[in-house]
């Protein structure tokens, strides 16, 4: 297989469903954690690497990398090269943020079976997609996938964990360090996704990502605090069915790389029915994560992921650098959905259209940050 974005969370599991299922690796793409990148490399031995910045290179392990011939690429332009050259035909894209866009792109013109965690690929461009199949790796989809029938489906659920804040007062949540909207109550996860589940950013991804996915308009969130159940079917006879398990990943990637062998294989323990029994569902309340209030907007004009996306990585960057406080990231993407509603009906027929409104974004989003 192709592996993108090994070093992260979502990256090192598949490798150990790989392990386990013994299906060989032949090419790895990571971004800047060099020192694990290495360990992959020795352990996984694959023919094609790709490093996110040619400035690494030195970091590689290159008398390793020479003694087994392995081919090294770097930067965009590398990793799109090193996916065209593999032989392999199922790609999975781990990648984080709107860089994974152009590699899924590239997936999807070799033929390849295209395994998804990157959500920012069908937020920015889901209908480039479109009737092309996506093997879905996020546990809300993935769940959404498992319980998908022949029945006639009404509306489809996901649930969100409500980030690190979600205790908080809310006179206090504009005032909120990224210290504290980095830890989250469940589980470890990158920066990126920690900061996006505190805003509830994250699951407007996702929505737009089941729209894509599955069809249908009518799809709603809850907070589920206890993060086991992760989607619900509702069905036009009235009845409901509910997805649980355990939130590793390890599940859907299993099943995104061997369905058959995973339907085998039990990889991960056995979930203790006793644990569910404070399980609640809470509704999203605007107050605490004013992106919210965009669902039925985005739901409506799903080409304004482009400006969700943009905004949102411009305004947590700048959060993370303790540039602007927490309330600003939510006002950042609100303030550019506004400005840039217009294109809402536009037809972005390719990625150069789509890395335009990107810049152009990006570009209104800095400049709103440095004034307010």
């Amino acid at each position: 297989m192709i592996l993108l974005g090994s070093t992260g969370s979502i990256g090192t599991n598949t490798l150990k469903v790989a392990s386990a299922f013994g299906l060989p690796v032949e090419s790895l793409g990571a971004g800047k954690n060099i020192a694990l990148f290495n360990e992959q490399i020795h352990h996984y031995r694959p023919k094609n690497i790709c490093i996110a910045d040619d400035r690494d290179l030195s970091k590689l392990d290159m008398s390793f990398i020479k003694m087994h011939n392995i081919e090294v690429f770097c930067g965009e332009g590398g990793l799109l090269e090193m996916i065209e050259a593999s032989q392999s035909t199922l790609a999975v894209n781990a990648l984080v943020g709107y860089v994974g866009l152009a590699p899924s792109l590239k997936i999807k013109q070799c033929g390849k079976k295209l395994a998804l965690a990157n959500k920012e690929s069908l937020v920015t461009a889901g209908w480039l997609f479109e009737n092309y199949p996506i093997t879905p790796i996020d546990s809300e989809h993935f769940g959404l996938w498992y319980l998908h029938t022949s029945r006639q489906i009404h509306k489809l659920y996901i649930t969100a964990s409500g980030g690190a804040l979600r205790s908080m007062p809310l006179q206090d949540l504009p005032f909120a360090t990224p210290a504290q909207a980095l830890k989250h109550p469940n589980w470890s996860m990158g920066q990126k996704i920690t900061i996006d589940s505190a805003t509830m950013v994250n699951k407007l991804f996702e929505i737009l990502e089941a729209y894509w996915l599955f069809g249908l308009h009518n799809i709603d969130a809850f907070i589920e605090e206890y993060s086991a159940i992760h989607a619900l079917v509702e069905f036009v006879d009235g009845s409901i069915t509910a997805h649980i398990s355990h939130a590793d990943m390890q599940l859907p990637i299993a099943y995104a790389l061997d369905e058959r062998q995973a339907k085998l294989t039990r990889l991960i323990p056995r979930f203790d029915i006793a644990t569910l029994s404070n399980l609640h569902f809470k509704p999203i309340d605007s107050r605490r994560y004013p992106v919210w209030e965009l669902k039925s907007m985005i739901l409506n004009y799903p080409k304004l992921g482009i400006v969700l996306n943009a905004s949102n990585e411009v305004a947590l960057r700048a959060f993370l650098d303790s540039r602007i406080g927490f309330g600003q990231i939510s006002a950042c993407i609100l303030q550019s959905i506004q400005q840039f509603e217009s294109i809402k009906t536009h037809d972005f027929t390719d990625i150069q259209d789509i890395k335009r409104l990107d810049s152009e974004v990006r570009a209104f989003s800095a400049s709103w940050l440095q004034n307010v």
